[in-house]
């Protein structure tokens, strides 16, 4: 048995090496984990990144499964995702879990991006680390809101009829955007087929690749941590950070683990609660109204978009002008980019960070969450000055920062990470 054994080691160590003899497989390996050394002082808002690339690969893997069976057609699209829920065997289950994916991508992509708030992983040595993720992000809005016509449902079809013709509100170039989006002067079966085209390969080739991009991006400059300690400053007398462990075994297994709690979560929501129906709305995860075929004589009473847009939607309807409304929505969006550049503070961590910061952190989290509230309401006289209200704090929070973090009580940076 022993023999057996190792015979079977010894076969499968000579493939690893005649493979390596032919591609740097043992050097990527070595590169990217087992001779990564990560600060040893990660904690539970570090396993959010490795949930992201989880998702990620889920929402592939299913939309391959969901293809087979989709007609990309205004004739049949609603029917064909009927007859995934129905009647292909499983298919309830792979929609459900493409659907929750979808929700659980920005679920953790927000909760990433916290993270980084929380300890200055934007700045200096890892701003092009940002950048990059900041255009996963934006290409993440894109690929939801491409996919979210695709059901042909009642508020797919007028969602996706109102944020087009948003464009259309843009001087000169406006009205022509609208259409070369739409394909066609309404959203029909053309706007289907290229959403669909660029949902399903344009997309997803190009967040993978940002994806590769963004991961050795952080292996060139090395992870952040909550002390905001550069740990490749001390090594020793081997080259090895001090502070650093190898990013293989130890955090894989934490990943592991966490992923492992995670999909438990994940399938929770699958099985007891894939549209997320909670009070005052129609569902977050899957709307109530998306079940009924997309009828363009018909508009529904209320039409909101899924939740991980509703912040900005509440920020376009707070501003009265509509052309006034489109540019804060993407400004909102796009001063996330400046984000190293608006932090004039030499501390990265909250833990070592002043009052300012921190009161400014508090608020502008507080805003979002409202305003992410504000946006699945109808909008009233009372929730629209809301909105206005809180849009001021939200972008309060970046216009003024390279004034309250300059002159903030930060306090002493340690030089070695604590545990």
């Amino acid at each position: 048995m022993a023999n057996s054994d190792n015979q079977v080691i010894n076969a499968l160590v000579g493939l690893r090496d005649w493979v390596d003899d032919r591609f740097p497989l043992m050097q990527n390996w070595n590169e990217h984990l087992a001779k990564y050394y990560a600060p040893k002082n990660f904690n539970f808002w570090y396993f959010f990144g490795a949930f992201a690339l989880l998702v990620f690969v889920i929402q592939i893997v299913t939309g391959i499964w969901l293809t087979m069976n989709y007609k990309p057609s205004a004739a049949e699209a609603f029917a064909s995702v009927e007859y995934i829920m129905r009647d292909v065997s499983w298919g309830w289950f792979i929609r459900y879990m493409h659907s929750t994916g979808a929700s659980a991508f920005f679920v953790v992509i927000y909760l990433h991006m916290f993270r980084a708030l929380l300890y200055g992983s934007y700045k200096k040595p890892r701003e092009l680390l940002w950048l990059s993720g900041m255009a996963i992000y934006l290409l993440l809005m894109g690929e939801a809101f491409f996919g979210y016509l695709l059901p042909w449902g009642q508020m797919s079809y007028w969602g996706a009829q109102v944020i087009i013709s948003l464009f259309g509100a843009l001087p000169i170039v406006g009205e022509e955007l609208a259409l070369w989006i739409r394909g066609d002067f309404v959203v029909s079966d053309v706007t289907l087929n290229r959403f669909f085209s660029l949902h399903v390969i344009a997309f997803p080739f190009l967040i993978a690749a940002l994806v590769g991009v963004h991961i050795l991006a952080l292996h060139e400059v090395g992870s952040n941590n909550p002390d905001g300690i550069e740990i490749k400053k001390n090594k020793n007398a081997e080259g090895i950070p001090v502070d650093g462990i190898p990013f293989h075994p130890y955090y894989t297994v934490k990943d592991i683990w966490g992923a492992s709690v995670f999909m438990i979560f994940f399938f929770a929501v699958i099985f007891f609660a894939p549209e997320m129906k909670v009070p005052g709305t129609q569902g977050l995860f899957l709307e109530g109204a998306n079940f009924i075929p997309a009828d363009p004589l018909k508009t529904p009473e209320h039409i909101a978009p899924v939740w991980y847009f509703t912040p900005f939607y509440a920020i376009l309807r707070a501003v009265p002008s509509q052309l006034g409304g489109v540019i804060a929505m993407g400004l909102a969006v796009s001063l996330f980019l400046l984000l190293p550049w608006l932090d004039r503070s030499p501390v990265k961590s909250v833990r070592y960070r002043g009052t300012n910061y921190k009161i400014a952190l508090t608020l502008f989290i507080i805003s979002f969450l409202i305003l992410g509230w504000l946006g699945l309401q109808v909008a009233t006289p009372l929730y629209t000055w809301m909105a206005r209200i809180f849009t001021v704090v939200y972008f309060l929070f970046f216009f003024l920062m390279p004034f309250y973090t300059a002159v903030d009580s930060d306090k002493e940076v340690p030089e070695r990470v604590t545990s």
